[in-house]
């Protein structure tokens, strides 16, 4: 209290508050974040081959995925589109919906819904892999991460549209966030491990991992967290 996970920062006065926020004397913050921690994972579990390749070759996932959604080459891609596709990526991994996205992206309904139609043709994979996660949630009564820690999943069965539509939604996700949960985990246990004197884990936010150490050790720790982080999971393919 205050809740650190969430401090904001796209206002001015977020921005102002960030200020607040320093190391101790002689000391710096070091942040290191998975980048499209979600998108890689669901590239990954969905084993969505052209994604995972993208991801590997530092494509511009969002300006890729706004080329072909909306039908240009990747250098005509305007920002609006950018963002759009930006919507749509992370968007259809939380059940988003026609409406939602129409609202989210500035689109009207009918737009919205080719962008989401056209979307699944391209990640059929990603698709498919949703359905089959649904269907295991129904069938089995639960649902998994990659490394097989489960979630129960009794209100998919509910008469209730609302709680069943919920109930739908996070288990779909779960996996995905589920895993990377696991991930985050593992991180920081491999950091914590091989953190030298005079460094300190300060915290964990979201995806990324928040180190207090000495200015002159800035550089190594910067290497430390891109080592271990990178590592948790050699058996995956991003």
């Amino acid at each position: 209290n205050p809740n650190l996970q969430n401090i904001p920062v796209r206002t001015e006065e977020g921005r102002r508050i960030r200020t607040g926020f320093i190391a101790g004397e002689g000391n710096v913050l070091v942040s290191a974040d998975y980048s499209q921690f979600e998108l890689r994972l669901a590239a990954a579990l969905a084993g969505d081959k052209a994604l995972i390749d993208d991801f590997n070759s530092d494509i511009d996932i969002h300006t890729k995925t706004a080329a072909e959604a909306f039908g240009v080459p990747m250098t005509e891609v305007t920002k609006m589109q950018r963002r759009a596709a930006k919507v749509i990526n992370f968007g259809i991994l939380y059940g988003m919906s026609v409406k939602g996205l129409s609202q989210a992206a500035g689109m009207i309904v009918i737009e919205a819904k080719e962008c989401i139609d056209h979307y699944f043709e391209l990640r059929k994979p990603i698709k498919d892999y949703l359905e089959r996660v649904l269907t295991q949630a129904r069938e089995m009564g639960y649902v998994e991460t990659y490394f097989g820690r489960r979630r129960p999943t009794p209100d998919v069965k509910s008469s209730n549209f609302l709680i069943r539509t919920g109930a739908e939604r996070a288990a779909q996700n779960m996996p995905i966030q589920g895993t990377e949960a696991d991930l985050m985990k593992r991180a920081m246990i491999r950091v914590n491990d091989v953190l030298p004197e005079g460094a300190k884990m300060i915290m964990q936010v979201h995806d990324s991992l928040i180190i207090e150490c000495e200015e002159p050790q800035a550089e190594k720790i910067a290497r430390i967290l891109k080592t271990e982080m990178e590592g948790v999971a050699p058996e995956l393919p991003v």
